[in-house]
């Protein structure tokens, strides 16, 4: 039975909306265009703004928002911790239908971040029972990853802050496993990144670099397992070239035209080998050592970590037995071992939600957006809920957007009308894609147009709302057209970091006096609407109570 509900909701989300801190702006074509309808609303009804980019919607501080990014936050509810992909390629890959599981889009790196700026890995409780383990085991916990800043793996301030963490856990020896990176940094800087983290190292007075080897060797991802093992004999057997002074071997190294990712292994500590436990003095089983990967993409750790954990070994080899092995995130859906970051779940989206209600729901966008209003505003589900119900116009055959800046905005609209009118949906929303594809052409003058055309549509839109008893909130994914000169000016096509705006067309409501974020949308609507808020979404209403 479907839930009575308070009140009835058409959301919008303009693509590439966002508000400059000062009107008047050169290349500010929001600003420059004729927009009574945005103009009125922000004065006679509630009105705030929003945060769309960096932190406050799951991805790196300081980083422009994306309309991906934007509606899965806005249909989550939450911040939505954002993984390090191509999401040109993601909507390339939902064009073509193929199923994606809804934690490809949400990965680690930004809570890893977080959780690194705030000294809280040893608040961590997968973390915490590694360091836990290696305590009251053997005494001795290994980190091993790629040292590097190249932020595509791993970063080096999670290696740092885990050897930080450790020593304040009480472990009393720490190895760390170094792989030379070179891909995504300078293939000669290996030397850099172990100058800084011995530099760590020695203001901590705590831990010890055991062992070097390029990436090439440890982090293999096409079975080539005689790579692997080379690795694997370095890291347990010391199998390798001795060294006193590793930064003199790699420059060596260096002379002879062997680069980061192809350094074969360098032992600095016979002590920082890999042990196992093999004899069995009692009844309990004794404990090895504790393993502990820090690369948080996964495809590249697979194989090593494999080698160590999964029986029988892809190769000959004496394994140390008992270890214990946490990964800094999930490397594979099938493998055992615990994992620090594990995948973000999307459960109870806002469309999830309304249709465990039973309540009928309507999304429309032209087609150059249609995946963000289904797909991505789904929580990153391409399945249709029930009582869900879709609508797509198709956008127009040209080249580019600035040869038809008005784009298939008033078919938008006219659906909208439609479905608003037919009375058969409590919750409608739709996307205005003109701001955003315009923008990106460059070209200021159609981007002016696609600005005022938006304002007409919802315009429009409005006024369905009010002859049918709808209360109109308004926002947007990202900015863009807010800026379309940058600081030397020439043409500026990208997105901003500029806030969004966040309207509602209600005279009985108020907004909180606070700004919000994208991931405050859903939990307002819902308030409105009269319905619980999920516990899943962490975000907030911004209903003034």
């Amino acid at each position: 039975m479907a839930y009575q509900l308070k009140a009835k909701v058409c959301l919008i989300c303009i693509d590439g909306w966002g508000i400059s801190d000062k009107d008047g702006v050169a290349g500010d074509a929001i600003y420059a265009a004729e927009t009574p309808w945005m103009d009125k609303f922000q004065k006679e009804f509630p009105y705030t703004t929003l945060e769309a980019h960096g932190l406050a919607v799951g991805l790196p501080d300081g980083l422009m928002g994306n309309s991906e990014v934007g509606h899965l936050n806005i249909g989550a509810g939450r911040v939505v911790y954002q993984k390090k992909l191509n999401c040109v390629r993601v909507v390339e890959i939902f064009v073509q239908r193929i199923q994606l599981k809804r934690y490809f889009f949400l990965q680690d790196i930004v809570r890893i971040d977080l959780a690194v700026k705030n000294k809280a890995f040893n608040k961590n409780d997968e973390i915490s029972r590694s360091f836990d383990h290696a305590k009251n085991g053997s005494g001795r916990i290994h980190f091993l990853g790629l040292v590097s800043d190249g932020g595509v793996h791993s970063h080096i301030n999670h290696l740092e802050h885990l050897l930080e963490s450790a020593k304040s856990y009480g472990v009393p020896k720490a190895f760390v496993h170094f792989f030379g990176d070179g891909r995504d940094t300078s293939p000669r800087s290996s030397d850099k990144y172990l100058k800084q983290l011995q530099k760590h190292i020695n203001e901590l007075n705590y831990g010890e670099v055991a062992t070097i080897v390029g990436r090439y060797y440890a982090m293999d991802r096409d079975k080539r397992w005689e790579r692997i093992k080379i690795a694997f004999e370095a890291l347990t057997r010391g199998i390798g070239t001795k060294s006193e002074d590793p930064i003199a071997t790699i420059n060596q190294r260096f002379g002879e035209n062997e680069t980061d990712e192809f350094l074969k292994p360098i032992i600095l500590s016979n002590e920082g080998r890999i042990k196992g436990n093999y004899v069995l003095i009692t009844a309990k089983v004794p404990d090895g050592d504790t393993l502990f990967f820090f690369n948080y993409r996964a495809d590249r750790m697979r194989e090593i970590v494999q080698a160590f954990g999964i029986s029988p070994p892809p190769f000959e080899a004496d394994v140390p037995k008992n270890l214990d092995i946490t990964t800094m995130t999930k490397y594979k859906s099938d493998f055992p071992f615990p994992v620090a970051f594990s995948p973000q779940k999307l459960d109870n989206v806002l469309a999830e939600w309304l249709a465990k209600h039973e309540i009928p729901q309507c999304h429309v966008a032209e087609t150059e957006k249609y995946a963000h209003v289904t797909f991505f505003f789904n929580g990153g589900v391409e399945k249709q809920f029930p009582l869900e119900h879709r609508d797509m116009v198709p956008s127009p055959k040209v080249a580019t957007y600035d040869l038809k800046p008005e784009m298939s905005g008033s078919g938008v609209a006219d659906k909208m009308v439609e479905e608003i009118s037919s009375g058969k949906f409590p919750f409608v929303m739709c996307n205005l894609a003109n701001p955003d594809m315009v923008g990106h052409t460059g070209v200021y003058e159609a981007t002016v147009i696609a600005v005022r055309v938006t304002d007409e549509c919802i315009g429009r839109i409005f006024e369905a709302c009010q002859e049918h008893g709808y209360t109109l909130f308004i926002t947007s994914d990202h900015g863009n057209a807010e800026q379309m000169l940058d600081s030397e000016g020439k043409p500026h096509t990208a997105h901003t970091c500029n806030p969004v705006p966040f309207i509602m067309t209600s005279k009985d409501y108020k907004f909180v006096s606070s700004k919000g974020v994208l991931g405050d949308v859903a939990p307002t609507i819902l308030d409105l609407l009269g319905l619980e808020i999920p516990k899943e979404m962490t975000g907030s209403t911004l209903l003034s109570k």
